[in-house]
């Protein structure tokens, strides 16, 4: 019961204080920043590798696996690593320790990413590197549907969906998942090329010689 007495000796006291406590708590509801999602500080890098036409099973084995020793060798402060190996391409998240510096592990991640390259299947492209925190979390998720094929709904969402949402301030847009990425598909006949003192590799060049964009045309300067 003391502090009841001293309540009532110190009247004013009691008054201030409580005015005190009133002003600050509204002080600190005002300033105290408010978040759907809480700021997780810790960083996270994604790597996304495509390959069509590869099994899940496959791509664990020739890319996803190679990839992760190499990164625990490569690159520093690696808190842990998860993967994901669906068909035709591999998600893999590579979380940080809440010390490390993201902008360099962004750098050795892309170092390493080319490097690999050479020990992986022939015709692996470079991978997409998205990195952000693991409060990240997708607010918007677009669908594509029609009576178009797979080939062109994967075209339009990557050459004209994708480019309109990248204008976006401060949004990281992967590529598009599903559908089909156009490709040519070339069956050998082997007897046909031993026939004729070919191997695959010169089939494989042949066709690269071919894929190639020149410039066309006549340009006019100076009238």
């Amino acid at each position: 019961m003391w502090i009841v007495n001293l309540a009532l000796r110190r009247p004013l006291t009691f008054i201030v204080l409580a005015i005190f406590i009133l002003i600050s708590g509204v002080l600190c509801i005002i300033s105290t920043p408010k978040d759907i999602f809480p700021n997780i500080d810790i960083p996270v890098v994604s790597v996304i590798f495509n390959f069509a036409g590869m099994s899940p099973d496959q791509v664990e084995a020739h890319i996803t696996s190679p990839y992760e020793r190499v990164l625990t060798t490569t690159v520093e402060d690696i808190q842990h690593i998860e993967s994901q190996s669906l068909y035709g391409i591999v998600v893999i998240k590579i979380f940080m320790q809440p010390t490390a510096t993201l902008p360099k592990a962004v750098a050795q991640i892309t170092a390493v990413s080319q490097t690999i390259l050479r020990q992986l299947p022939i015709g692996t492209t470079p991978p997409l590197i998205i990195s952000y925190t693991a409060s990240n979390v997708p607010v918007i998720l677009v669908g594509l549907g029609g009576s178009l094929s797979e080939q062109e709904l994967n075209d339009l969402a990557l050459n004209v969906v994708r480019i309109q949402l990248i204008t976006i301030p401060g949004a990281a847009i992967p590529y598009p998942y599903g559908g089909k990425m156009k490709y040519v598909s070339v069956d050998l006949n082997y007897q046909a090329l031993q026939a004729h003192g070919l191997v695959p590799s010169d089939v494989v060049n042949a066709i690269s010689a071919q894929n190639v964009i020149l410039p066309s045309g006549t340009v006019k300067i100076g009238l």
